[in-house]
């Protein structure tokens, strides 16, 4: 009760819907409306003045904002347009022509990051996909068993975007430093849900974005370097930014800074900077041991709700395997989402996993038996039947 009289007003779309997606986009904070109109007045007031006055290091400073939540420290965070890049600048780090070029990676990864790997064979790598006994768990000892001497990078997910399967990093990280392999670890469905330490897991890169659990909306991804590693790797996709004395416009190769910002490449998303503090500043006040509690509480109840109902349950039952969603996998599961979505019950469907329902710290318990409630009345009237055909064409 304390989190929602506390922190539920501050967000807006609470009060028309039932906002239970927040793995896919955290409901906005009011602050945001005040945050872009402080990014526009700074470029309406000062003009080119602001990248003077603030603008220039808020790729860096702002990930202060985000080291807390992930157990990294000060300076420790470079900040990008999203994942996919950060893990093109990481892979920029290294060459995949000699005989350490291995990629290893578990078929549960999230696609994108896997159509980026598999085009990095025109470079020289060889890709290892481990494939999984089903699509709730990764096959841990497959995974480290492909983890060997000529294995460069292991892109791998904290929690597993389908299933919300929380995957033993300590076990990964320690196997593939082993064999002198790195490691990337993508906390975007982590960040917020659970606690983190990047830092005491000693993983030499954390990726992840503020758009979901973070409530700091699209255009911001964040990168950390494990310290001992930060100015020794010297990407290949580079800027301007990473220069030394970015403003003497020197010509040639680089001098690249040792900092965070050796990361760095183009102009920084200046408004998506604006707009995603508000978020990260409620979520360092309330803190994750708060949210992880509240958050084990109702997927339990949505977990034990969905299977009395007949349901399948695509999310790991024991809470030190779970992370924020639930996936339930009922009949007609797309069409059952596209009618949750026409009666403002906010959730999304992903092939292999079902509904994806996922309550955050500003949802109302009652709001997880509503929405399968929600979803028993949908397949006990046939309401579903109307998005079938529309389904079938997409």
């Amino acid at each position: 009760m304390d989190l929602l009289s506390k922190w539920r007003g501050e967000f807006p779309i609470l009060d028309r819907t039932t906002y239970m997606i927040s793995n896919s986009l955290g409901a906005m904070p009011r602050g945001v409306y005040e945050g872009l109109r402080s990014y526009a007045d700074s470029w309406g007031e000062r003009g080119v003045r602001a990248w003077e006055e603030g603008w220039w290091d808020m790729a860096v400073r702002i990930g202060d904002k985000i080291a807390p939540l992930i157990g990294a420290g000060p300076g420790e965070i470079s900040l990008h347009q999203n994942v996919t890049l950060t893990q093109a600048v990481i892979s920029s780090c290294f060459d995949f022509r000699g005989p350490r070029n291995k990629i290893v990676m578990v078929e549960l990864e999230f696609p994108s990051i896997q159509y980026f790997y598999h085009e990095q064979r025109r470079l020289g790598a060889r890709v290892e996909v481990i494939p999984t006994p089903d699509h709730i768990r990764i096959d841990l000892d497959k995974l480290l068993a492909a983890i060997d001497e000529t294995t460069l990078l292991v892109p791998i997910s904290q929690v597993l975007f389908r299933s919300s399967y929380i995957v033993d990093a300590r076990a990964i990280v320690e196997r593939a430093h082993r064999v002198g392999a790195h490691v990337i670890l993508d906390v975007f469905q982590a960040a917020g849900t659970i606690p983190l330490n990047v830092r005491g897991l000693g993983v030499d890169f954390a990726v992840g974005g503020v758009l979901k659990w973070l409530c700091g909306g699209p255009g911001v991804a964040y990168l950390y370097v494990r310290e001992d590693l930060r100015s020794k790797l010297r990407p290949a996709l580079t800027g301007w930014m990473a220069h030394r004395n970015p403003f003497a416009f020197e010509t040639g190769a680089i001098d690249p800074r040792n900092d965070s910002f050796r990361y760095l490449n183009g102009t920084p998303h200046i408004p998506a900077l604006y707009a995603c503090q508000p978020g990260l500043e409620i979520l360092n006040k309330i803190g994750i041991v708060a949210i992880r509690e509240k958050s084990v509480r109702m997927t339990a109840g949505l977990i034990e709700g969905a299977r009395s109902r007949g349901w399948r349950v695509n999310t790991p039952e024991n809470p030190v395997e779970r992370a924020g969603t639930v996936s339930v996998e009922c009949p007609h599961a797309n069409e059952v989402c596209r009618e949750l979505l026409a009666r403002d019950i906010l959730v999304d469907y992903r092939p292999k996993a079902g509904v994806r329902v996922s309550p955050h710290f500003y949802n109302r318990e009652d709001e997880c038996d509503f929405t399968l409630a929600q979803m028993e009345e949908i397949l006990k009237t046939g309401a579903w039947e109307k998005h079938a055909a529309a389904v079938t064409h997409a």
